[in-house]
């Protein structure tokens, strides 16, 4: 059953909330995160993509970075720009975009339902993306950037949140540069803090929707730490970790798109003929195409786009993964036709976060520095937990949640 727990948050003061909330440290690259921090000393990617402190030349993941995470973290708290809350507290997070809304419980999940599959994942983790999270949590003795979980919707959580909403002031409340509203709370009673712990518990898993590095790193420097403490108990802060869960049916996943660099060897032409083998293709011009609908693509080559529809026997609808849009794709061209057989090494494939929209597949291919790109259509929340549930895992980059969480917000330290 899922394990969570309050915790003592470090924040920002009030005032400062709007400047310290960052995107997270995985949806910028460093010169976009320089240009987001600019003139901004307040702005969390000091701390959680600090090589935007050093030169262009810097190695990110040489020592001297995470010191400086760490450092600029210490010299906010010092300046009284961050403040520990007194009391445990359980903590709601509500994000709103393009009329959209969401709300989270923030709270600390158990490293343990990581390890027991309570928590359950949906994609595997690239190596050097999880050591260079677990080497931020080791040096800074802290969980920065929360985790964003789902659950299954739950009618006593939603009347808890729902009334606490209306009930309580929120400490932040404030749209950020993007057009996202953000509103913040902090629960402090005992009574409603017990409610939402025992209602968890009732509940056989919750899920990772978006930050799977983030809580394998989490897990596995508490299962470190505890190794290496002689006088362990398992009550210790860093056996559990700070996770934002949202009911599954308030969120929104829009498309992960992906950009090839070469054809292969192959003519344009030869490679649509290919591909004629597993889809219908119909030319639309220089007019960009979003899929409307599960296992239609499109494909932008040569300043032109595509709208393919997959053959029937290019998918199993009785198959979960099979069934998948992003399978079609790497089944029926990216491992046969361009010969990309693993998508989570293979440097001549990248991917591009649907909110990003189709331009940005036009300049990536227009530039010259990728020849092919495709335009998917998103997975459901249905399908992410069905996959889930039955011990399987998504190709890498299938889903983009929108809106993204705000770090900085709140952090949970464990030193």
């Amino acid at each position: 059953m899922a394990k969570i727990r309050p915790f003592k948050g470090i924040r920002p003061v009030s005032d400062k909330a709007g400047l310290v909330a960052s995107k997270p440290y995985d949806v910028l690259n460093t010169k976009e995160a320089q240009e987001e921090a600019k003139d901004n000393p307040y702005s969390f990617l000091h701390v959680v993509k600090p090589e935007i402190d050093f030169s262009d030349d810097q190695d990110p993941y040489a020592p001297e970075v995470y010191e400086k995470g760490l450092e600029n973290f210490e010299k906010m708290k010092g300046a009284g720009v961050f403040v520990k809350d007194e009391k445990p507290a359980i903590y709601l997070y509500e994000l709103t975009m393009n009329g959209h809304s969401q709300t989270g419980i923030v709270a600390c999940a158990a490293i343990e339902d990581y390890f027991n599959e309570v928590i359950k994942k949906h994609e595997l983790t690239r190596p050097t993306k999880e050591e260079d999270r677990k080497q931020h949590v080791r040096v800074g003795k802290m969980h920065a950037e929360p985790v964003f979980f789902a659950y299954k919707k739950d009618i006593t959580l939603e009347r808890i949140v729902e009334e606490m909403k209306a009930s309580i002031a929120p400490l932040y409340d404030f749209k950020a540069a993007d057009g996202v509203m953000h509103r913040f709370w902090a629960l402090t009673e005992d009574g409603v803090i017990n409610k939402i712990v025992e209602t968890f518990e009732k509940m056989p898993a919750t899920y990772v929707a978006d930050g799977h590095h983030r809580t394998a790193a989490a897990a596995l420097v508490g299962r470190e730490m505890a190794e290496n403490n002689p006088g362990h108990t398992g009550n210790e802060e860093y056996n559990y970790f700070m996770a934002v869960h949202f009911p599954a049916d308030q969120l929104n996943i829009i498309g992960y798109n992906r950009v090839v660099r070469d054809l292969n060897g192959l003519k344009p032409t030869e490679f649509i003929d290919r591909l004629r083998n597993d889809f219908n293709i119909l030319e639309k011009g220089s007019t960009a195409y979003q899929p409307e609908k599960p296992h239609e693509f499109g494909m932008y080559l040569e300043k032109k786009w595509y709208e393919l529809t997959a053959k029937p026997h290019a998918f199993d609808e009785n198959n979960i993964i099979r069934r998948l849009d992003v399978t079609i794709l790497s089944q029926s061209v990216l491992t046969p036709v361009l010969h990309i057989k693993d998508l989570r090494t293979d440097d001549r494939i990248d991917f591009v976060g649907g909110i990003r929209g189709l331009k940005a597949l036009e300049q990536r291919v227009d530039s010259g520095e990728m020849k092919l790109a495709f335009s998917l259509f998103p997975v459901s929340m249905h399908q992410l937990m069905d996959i889930a549930d039955n011990g399987m895992i998504m190709p890498p980059k299938t889903t983009w949640f929108e809106p993204k969480l705000r770090s900085g917000l709140v952090v949970h330290v464990f030193d």
